[in-house]
């Protein structure tokens, strides 16, 4: 067993949100990784594409995902699964930011359109 406890040095600070890595390869878990984001209110991430599934659940306030061109609005409490290979946006709501804790399996790789290649997300690895 590993109990992993949240700190400075295991958070990634972007322009669009704060991610806090939880469990991941790097700190004991062989197949998932979770980590809790927070966002603004009106932060958006980036279009992106993941090859693995996402699960997000959202804490508090509600998040906006636009996957396929379809648009989704989930509120704390709720949970959306993206499945892979979709272009995806997450905008946290206008009026509050949002909270959530996001799982996946480990080995998942990132890819910007646009952009050569992908890559893994660094908080989790």
């Amino acid at each position: 067993m590993h109990a992993i406890t949240p700190s400075p040095d295991r958070t990634t600070t972007t322009p669009n949100a704060v991610m806090t890595h939880l469990a991941a390869p790097s700190v004991g878990s062989a197949e998932l990784s979770t980590w809790r984001v927070r966002m603004e209110a009106g932060a958006a991430g980036p279009e992106h594409v993941m090859d693995r599934e996402q699960v997000w659940t959202v804490l508090s306030g509600a998040l906006s995902f636009i996957a396929d061109g379809t648009t989704t609005t989930v509120p704390a409490g709720g949970a959306a699964v993206l499945p892979p290979g979709v272009l995806r946006q997450v905008r946290a709501a206008d009026d509050a930011g949002a909270e959530a804790i996001v799982a996946m399996r480990a080995d998942g790789q990132v890819s910007i359109p646009g952009q050569p290649g992908s890559r893994a997300l660094p908080w989790a690895v």
